[in-house]
């Protein structure tokens, strides 16, 4: 069982997410805005972030870059999930550090091949 740490500010998609990674059979831990992402990344050291864009505080680039900037949490890999849809928003977000990109509404299927993806890679 993994740790996917979920950094979501709208309830709704939050609830819906935390409720898919538990189907998937990994624990959820849940942020509502980018700077308790960057905490609980730092303190819980989940095995993949999900992550918003559009965050209060901080929002979701800034969140990743400061993520993928220090030592103790650049290997988690990061998984952007947002309404932005444009090119130059998934371009965007892997100069942020994402390390893939999904698009809202969520396609299930799509979204756990991705989650498989980026935890298959992971160091243990």
């Amino acid at each position: 069982m993994a740790k996917i740490l979920i950094v979501e500010d709208d309830s709704n998609n939050r609830d819906l997410i935390a409720r898919i990674v538990e189907l998937m059979g990994h624990q959820p831990i849940l942020a509502t805005d980018g700077a308790q992402g960057v905490a609980l990344a730092r303190s819980e050291q989940p095995d993949l972030i999900i992550m918003d864009m559009g965050l209060p505080v901080l929002n979701g680039w800034q969140a990743t870059h400061r993520i993928k900037s220090q030592p103790a949490t650049r290997h988690i890999p990061v998984l952007a999930l947002t309404a932005y849809a444009m090119n130059e928003d998934r371009i965007r977000s892997m100069v942020a550090g994402c390390d893939d990109f999904e698009t809202k509404p969520i396609d299930f299927n799509r979204f756990r091949e991705k989650v498989d993806a980026l935890l298959a890679r992971r160091v243990d």
